[in-house]
């Protein structure tokens, strides 16, 4: 390592509690590379929506709330190709994922229950169970990866009342469908029957599984609902449209527990903004007819700007099961440490996020990866990564 790398490392230094205190910082910087929310711009029929908006004030205004909550769930599960649930009528709308989960981990403080959470994951799920005093052991995502033996890890590993998994998980981009559309779902679906464990799935990111073209997505509330097992599900719109987070958030609950979740769900909020439900319902129907491709376009090429400016450098893309909005980058050879390169990032103007947060048992696994978010403007984006290339070049003995 030369000299000049190894004076900049003396000054980098954290000091966040949480990836959220990174973003927060990001959102400062030229190029935010940190947070997975949307920042591209609009699609031309995207921009139709926004050219509607005084339409759709209105139109909200003179709509009831359960027409316009019913609109919105509709057109969503109908773009994410999830039937059964529809015929169901029981999913609850929230502002963002993180208050679904909130609501959530207050249910799982009430029953006293254990969680076996998976790592590496999103660091929000882990704090929010943390600070309700929800006891916590990890699940390594890797005992997921081998097909034949998912149920046996399963039981070997998980010894809570709770399994909690994300699918894609964030930021990785594994998914149970790799070994087949049904086939990693079906195992976990049996352990938690077999071993009475409760599911909690978090699917902030399926919409990418189903606009990915070698994925797609199955009806997994079909196999939830007929294999009887107690079960919550998290969706989201805020990673997946550009409406400046104008978002809302879906959960879902088995019917064993619904009127306990909904209990203490009404004691958060009453509805969400009819406003914002008849906006995202727009963004819905236009995804619907273009078959998701302004979302696709856009991340494809940003993550094809990434990888072919990156190769060769100290940082190695790891390709994902699912190609999903944010790009896992494993550091080589151990050049550096994530935190340490993060910093030596921002005083570029630039911001990545450390994996050390997402390795939440585990945390100095995460200072050999770094995640960098793809949904940006390309010309921003494409900008951000020439001057990270020409850091990891100029600093880098291996580059």
């Amino acid at each position: 390592m030369n000299a000049v790398f190894q004076h900049d490392l003396l000054h980098a230094g954290t000091g966040y509690h949480d990836i959220t205190q990174h973003q927060i910082e990001a959102l400062k910087t030229m190029f935010n590379m940190a947070d997975a929310h949307t920042h591209q711009e609009q699609s031309p029929s995207q921009k139709e929506i926004v050219n509607r908006l005084p339409e759709l004030w209105y139109s909200a205004e003179n709509s009831r709330q359960h027409d316009l909550e019913q609109k919105f769930i509709r057109r969503f599960f109908e773009l994410q190709e999830q039937p059964t649930i529809l015929q169901r009528g029981k999913t609850l709308l929230t502002y963002a994922a993180s208050i679904s989960m909130a609501i959530v981990s207050t249910y799982l403080r009430q029953k006293n229950m254990f969680v076996s959470l998976i790592d590496p994951c999103f660091d929000n799920l882990h704090d929010l169970l943390k600070n309700m005093r929800v006891p916590l052991e990890p699940v390594e995502e890797e005992l997921l990866h081998d097909a034949t033996s998912i149920y046996n890890n399963l039981c070997r590993r998980v010894t809570g009342d709770a399994l909690c998994l994300v699918d894609p998980n964030n930021p990785t981009g594994f998914t149970l469908m790799r070994h087949g559309m049904t086939k990693g779902f079906e195992q976990v679906v049996k352990f938690c029957k077999d071993k009475n464990k409760t599911l909690i799935l978090d699917l902030c990111f399926a919409p990418f599984a189903l606009i990915d073209k070698d994925m797609g997505r199955f009806d997994i509330y079909k196999l939830l609902e007929e294999s009887g097992i107690t079960y919550i599900t998290m969706e989201d719109t805020g990673k997946t449209w550009p409406v400046q987070d104008a978002k809302c958030a879906l959960y879902t609950a088995s019917d064993d527990i619904y009127d306990e979740i909904y209990n203490i769900h009404t004691t958060f909020l009453l509805n969400v903004s009819p406003f914002l439900l008849n906006i995202l319902s727009e963004y819905l129907e236009d995804s619907k007819r273009d078959k998701g491709a302004s979302v696709r376009h856009l991340l494809e090429h940003n993550r094809s700007v990434a990888k072919r400016a990156l190769a060769g450098t100290c940082l190695e893309y790891c390709e994902p099961d699912t190609k999903v909005s944010v790009g896992w980058f494993k550091i080589k050879d151990s050049v550096v440490k994530a935190t340490e390169l993060q910093q030596l990032g921002r005083q570029r103007e630039i911001y990545l996020l450390p994996g050390t947060f997402f390795f939440w048992s585990r945390r100095e696994e995460g200072e050999r990866y770094v995640r960098i978010a793809f949904a940006r403007r390309p010309e921003v984006f494409e900008r951000g990564i020439e001057c990270l290339r020409d850091l990891l070049n100029e600093k880098s003995p291996i580059a």
